[in-house]
């Protein structure tokens, strides 16, 4: 996609976002980002790319009612979304790469699998570096390259073959920060010089390989970009080309790591 920021999902697709996604792949990151961040009572905390807030939510349980917790995101559909699952959150309308807010703004900035969607990350990642107070603490996460999540790169391939090209970039896009070196020089081009990468082991978990192929179509783009005839080859290559991780419970369960950036504003 020439603009991957504009990755823009209907009402439908948030919902199916929060409601499948989240608890298959997100939720799980939404507390090691938090640990990550050193979340406390009391912090004033801003979410970047926050989706529908599974991360904006773990930091409101951090905070306490001391604390303050602020999801911004470019896609008003997931901010919908967000706002009825959680209404004690403020959630902001906002590009990332002119946050809304004065220098200095917030004790912590989070941003969970969001950076890789944002046109000008160097300014997005200057920005979210000049809304921290002195001390404060920035977190990112961003996955790991496409071979530590075998699965997906299966399906990529399934896609480049059998489905415009198109559908397989969208597929891929959520790993194109995945090389660990080339995620650290950015911090640097952003002038955080002293950000740590960690990588961190971890997986997704779907009701079956038809269920997964349904859910990564329908909570994103491709919904709107796949025949119904294109959806049907998928799915049914997919069956067979992910088998391997299919579990006797009919789950399937597949690797997905990811990197964890951690910086502190001196």
């Amino acid at each position: 996609m020439a603009e991957p920021e504009r990755w823009q999902v209907s009402t439908g697709a948030a919902e199916v976002y929060e409601s499948c996604f989240v608890p298959a792949i997100f939720g799980a990151w939404a507390g090691p980002v938090a640990d990550a961040a050193g979340i406390k009572v009391g912090n004033k905390v801003l979410d970047v790319g926050c989706g529908t807030g599974v991360l904006a939510r773990e930091a409101l349980r951090r905070v306490g009612e001391e604390g303050q917790v602020v999801g911004l995101d470019l896609n008003q559909e997931m901010l919908a979304v967000a706002a009825r699952t959680e209404p004690r959150i403020e959630w902001r309308h906002g590009d990332a790469a002119s946050l809304p807010f004065e220098d200095a703004s917030f004790d912590i900035v989070v941003s969970q699998f969001a950076l890789m969607y944002f046109p000008d990350r160097v300014t997005s990642l200057c920005e979210m570096w000049r809304t921290l107070v002195p001390g404060g603490r920035l977190a990112v996460a961003a996955w790991a390259p496409i071979g530590r999540a075998r699965g997906y790169q299966i399906l990529v391939d399934i896609a480049a073959r059998g489905c415009e090209g198109r559908a397989a970039d969208v597929l891929a896009a959520p790993f194109v920060l995945g090389d660990q070196a080339e995620l650290a020089k950015l911090f640097v081009d952003s002038g955080i010089s002293r950000a740590k990468v960690t990588h961190h082991k971890g997986s997704i978990r779907f009701a079956s390989v038809k269920e997964f192929v349904r859910i990564e179509v329908k909570a994103s783009p491709l919904a709107d970009m796949l025949s119904d005839d294109a959806m049907a080859t998928l799915a049914a290559e997919s069956e067979s080309a992910l088998a391997e991780f299919v579990v006797p419970s009919g789950e399937i369960i597949m690797p997905m790591d990811a990197h964890i950036v951690t910086a502190k504003k001196g």
